[in-house]
């Protein structure tokens, strides 16, 4: 066991022996610690913490009660690998969320970026890759294999499909089902089938976009939902633009790299 001297392990809970505990580390009631599990310093377990397999958390993430952290996939494949759960910094996990650690078949890894919110009941599935500053809101479910990109929302008890793609600063509205990619920038919601309302407009604004950059993202927008245009004749209008802007040339990327189809 390697416990910092300036860690604080509360007498009910369990570390085993090799695990790593970080500086100033807090460790409270009735949480276990496994064995291949390393904290960075500064990370706070308020009670009832599940820590387990090969696991690593950065520094500065606090974790709330009843939560399990890098837990075996529920995937039946699965046959005890060893495979990983990779967690970056500043992260505030909420009750009762699990993330599940990768399978051999999805790459090993699932891995969760820095200064993310993850609300409560939410479910990060085997081989999932979020990014930083995301929010996932109450009961939001990744099931396998999803990405999440940076500054993304999902609201609650919205749910993606394996293999989906949810793009940078996109908010998906709560309660929707998510069966194909999530454009980046996009306003996306159901009330029965998912489609992209337009551009995140209140989001981008919060996070400091200028007039330029959401004017040339509006002009994209409108271009991919003309009526007289299918996806690949809007995608080829733009580039034929020779359009500057970083932004809209990252939304081609995405769309061009789709490989379910986006949600338009």
């Amino acid at each position: 066991m390697s416990i910092h001297s300036t860690a604080r392990i509360h007498p009910s809970s369990v570390v085993a022996d090799t695990a790593i505990v970080g500086a100033r580390c807090s460790v409270g009631p009735f949480c276990t610690i496994g064995a291949d599990v390393e904290l960075a310093e500064d990370c706070e377990l308020v009670s009832h913490v599940v820590v387990d397999g090969h696991t690593r958390l950065g520094s500065g993430n606090k974790i709330f009660p009843f939560t399990a952290v890098g837990v075996p996939p529920q995937d039946l494949k699965y046959q005890g690998e060893p495979t990983q759960v990779e967690i970056g910094d500043r992260n505030v996990i909420r009750e009762y969320v699990t993330i599940s650690r990768g399978t051999k078949g999805g790459g090993g890894i699932t891995r969760l970026g820095s200064d993310c919110l993850v609300m409560a009941y939410a479910h990060i599935g085997h081989d999932s890759q979020v990014g930083s500053h995301c929010i996932l809101a109450n009961g939001a479910t990744l099931a396998g294999h999803v990405t999440i990109e940076d500054y993304a929302t999902l609201g609650a008890l919205s749910a993606a499909h394996q293999f989906c793609r949810i793009g940078r600063y996109a908010f998906v509205g709560g309660g929707s089902i998510i069966i194909q990619d999530v454009l980046p920038f996009s306003l996306t919601s159901a009330k029965r089938d998912a489609h992209a309302f337009g551009l995140n407009r209140v989001g981008l604004q919060r996070r400091g976009f200028s007039q330029e950059q959401m004017r040339d993202l509006h002009h994209a927008y409108k271009t991919l939902r003309g009526a007289k245009l299918n996806t690949t004749q809007a995608v080829e209008k733009l580039k034929a633009e020779e359009v500057s802007s970083d932004e809209v040339r990252y939304l081609i990327d995405f769309i061009e790299s789709s490989t379910r189809g986006i949600l338009k």
